[in-house]
């Protein structure tokens, strides 16, 4: 195995699951209480105090590594004789690539014989960490680079994402609808259900009235393009709301006896942009 395996926090699952499979993770900030601080896949994070900030109006931001940080994370790998494989986030929901652009090209002048390989997994949250785990337990097993991407050039097409946001107040916050869509969708008590298109970008597909619409609506995309494959796991997340990921959990077990279901919590990277309470279902389709 010549190269080592690098994912982001951005492409979110469980510390233990980064720790088990041995991959170095590249940890993204966000800014809380004036601090800054990096995502560590909730090794030492209080997700539930982190969400009754937000709730009690502690503004979150998120911003993008530099060049530097790059460098930092990638040169002592190729610097010992290793190329570096990296699988991380969409490309399309950071200017952070930018910069790791800019760090790859002095690192390709530096190491001429040295490779950067990196894939876009054109998702986020679990849509990315799910192809990160597989991708992973492939490169463990000995699998070269070329046959890795080959895998996940296939994969990716296959993970379903679908989620709702509980406030529209942070998507507003975010530049994503406006102050009057913000303000009258949730007066109407409105759930917006967002998925990731192929291009790796947040896109809408509807509005349903109410929570339960919302977990009604999931849980019919997940009926017609699961097809009973439970070679992987199915991930429902949530951003400290518990009890109604419960609920969609159980309602998703009623229409799939077979499902093999993780929760997992949504990270405050992710969730500094969704806000508390949102729920979301990732799954690999048929």
């Amino acid at each position: 195995m010549s190269s080592v395996f690098f994912t982001d926090t951005d492409c979110e699952m469980f510390y233990t699951d980064a720790e088990d499979l041995k991959m170095k993770v590249i940890g993204m900030p966000y800014t809380i209480k004036g601090e800054e601080r990096v995502y560590d896949f909730g090794k030492n994070t209080d997700i539930k105090e982190f969400y009754e900030l937000m709730r009690g109006g502690e503004i979150v931001t998120t911003s993008a590594l530099n060049s530097q940080d790059y460098l930092n994370y990638f040169e002592p790998v190729l610097a010992k004789g290793k190329d570096v494989l990296y699988v991380h986030f969409s490309s399309e929901l950071s200017g952070t690539f930018n910069y790791m652009q800019t760090a790859i090209n002095i690192l390709k002048e530096k190491y001429p014989e040295r490779k950067v390989i990196c894939f876009d997994t054109k998702n986020i949250s679990l849509g990315g960490g799910i192809q990160a785990i597989e991708a992973c337990k492939l490169h463990n097993s000995g699998k070269s680079d070329e046959e890795v991407i080959e895998f996940l050039n296939e994969f990716k097409n296959k993970v379903a994402v679908y989620f709702y946001v509980d406030s529209l107040q942070y998507l507003k916050r975010g530049g994503r609808i406006s102050s009057a869509a913000a303000f009258f969708g949730g007066a109407l008590n409105i759930k917006p259900i967002l998925t990731v298109t192929k291009e790796g970008k947040l896109d809408k597909l509807c509005t349903v009235k109410g929570t339960k619409k919302a977990l009604d609506y999931m849980v019919t995309k997940f009926s017609q393009e699961y097809g009973n494959n439970d070679s992987y796991e199915t991930y429902i997340i949530d951003a400290d709301n518990k009890i109604v990921g419960d609920e969609l959990a159980e309602k998703i077990k009623a229409v799939a006896a077979n499902v093999k279901i993780r929760r997992l919590s949504v990270g405050p990277v992710v969730g500094a942009h969704a806000g508390p309470g949102t729920i979301g279902i990732v799954f690999v389709k048929a």
